[in-house]
C-alpha cells in the first residue's frame, strides 16, 4: 500500500494550496482517509478526517479554512487550504486506515510573506 501525497509548496499568508494524496495498492473505500501535519519543533497534530460515507471532521485550528474531500473512484483524499497562516507551516502527511494506518510521505507547506 502506498499514500502518495503532492501540491505542497510556498504561498503568501491568505493564500490558498490544495493537497491531493493518491492511494495504490489497497482501495481505501469505506475507510476513513485524513491529514495530518508536523511544525518545527512540534509534535504531529491531526487536522482532519474522513469517513468512507463521507462525514468529516477537522481540528479546532483549521475548520472553517480547510476543506477535505475524495473522490472514491480515483482513490484520492484532498485537502483544501484557504485563508493560510503562518502557523500552517508543516509538513502535512496523509493516511489511510485498514486495519492499521497507513502513512504517505509528506508535502512541505511553507506560509510566508
Amino acid at each position: 500500500v502506498q499514500l502518495q501525497a503532492s501540491g505542497g509548496g510556498s504561498v503568501q499568508p491568505g493564500g490558498s494550496l490544495r493537497l491531493s494524496c493518491a492511494a495504490s495498492g489497497s482501495s481505501f473505500r469505506g475507510n476513513v482517509m485524513g491529514w495530518y501535519r508536523r511544525a518545527p519543533g512540534n509534535e504531529r497534530e491531526w487536522v482532519a478526517s474522513i469517513t468512507g460515507t463521507g462525514t468529516t471532521n477537522y481540528s479546532d485550528s483549521v475548520k472553517g479554512r480547510f476543506t477535505i474531500s475524495r473522490d472514491v473512484a480515483k482513490n484520492t483524499v484532498y485537502l483544501q487550504m484557504n485563508r493560510l497562516k503562518s502557523e500552517d507551516t508543516a509538513v502535512y502527511y496523509c493516511t489511510g486506515r485498514r486495519g492499521i494506518l497507513y502513512w504517505g510521505q509528506g508535502t512541505q507547506v511553507t506560509v510566508s510573506s
